[in-house]
């Protein structure tokens, strides 16, 4: 018999839109609103780690968000560094490891240093996995991983691709979240989320709290996952 309890998606993906129209919507800078989404993260954090979620990968700053204002991607690169400061301690005594994904060769060395020490603090921490994906994007992720495959002389197959992914250390997102109503992928986690459930939320990412998040979660839950199977043969397996 099937269990009754109901599915927690064990991975969750996170595209955190809508902290620059939040800010913009009160006459506040831009730089303003992306620090009220870290408030955010912080709260999604805990909801996801309260409710047996085992990773939470979450879309921090792209490859394509150089392309912003000079003022407003200056503010961002302050705002991590001294919330890897802040946040990183508090993370580590909750059980939360921290992986950071994406290129850093663009960054600068303090930040980079930055990212290794967090990694290096919260390597022990079991209850939690927390991708923050940085300077990322999907097609990036795609790339280097073919390049990597190529250099090491092995094959490109599906397989060895998926390996050779800058998230190959966790399973692919059952659920993918999308906040400030834009209904697309924006060049996150391409490969990866080939099966994950797709919810798009009208909540700006500043608004997004622990109600929203069930609602995410009840809609993955109402869901049938078939990969590629018949409703009849998914049935069978669960029975």
């Amino acid at each position: 018999m099937a269990s009754s309890t109901p599915r927690i998606p064990h991975h969750v993906a996170v595209v955190m839109d809508g902290n620059g129209r939040w800010a913009t919507r009160r006459f506040l800078p831009r730089v303003a609103g992306h620090k009220q989404g870290v408030e955010s993260l912080r709260r999604c954090v805990k909801a996801c780690a309260d409710r047996g979620v085992g990773v939470l990968t979450v879309f921090a700053f792209s490859s394509e968000n150089w392309n912003r204002p000079v003022e407003e991607v200056s503010g961002l690169m302050e705002l991590m560094v001294s919330a890897l400061a802040r946040e990183v301690p508090r993370l580590s005594r909750d059980g939360v490891r921290l992986h950071f994904v994406g290129e850093r060769g663009g960054l600068s060395p303090k930040m980079v240093a930055g990212l290794v020490n967090a990694e290096e603090t919260t390597a022990h921490n079991t209850r939690l996995v927390l991708n923050v994906c940085f300077n990322y994007g999907g097609r990036w992720d795609i790339a280097q991983a073919a390049a990597k495959l190529a250099e090491q002389g092995q094959p490109l197959t599906e397989v060895n691709l998926d390996r050779a992914m800058a998230l190959a250390h966790v399973p692919d997102p059952d659920l993918f979240i999308r906040t400030g109503g834009e209904q697309r992928l924006s060049n996150f986690l391409l490969w990866q989320s080939a099966y994950a459930e797709l919810f798009f939320s009208e909540k700006l990412w500043p608004e997004f709290d622990e109600a929203a998040l069930d609602e995410a979660i009840a809609a993955f839950q109402s869901r049938e996952r078939r990969f590629g199977q018949t409703s009849a043969q998914v049935s069978t397996a669960t029975a």
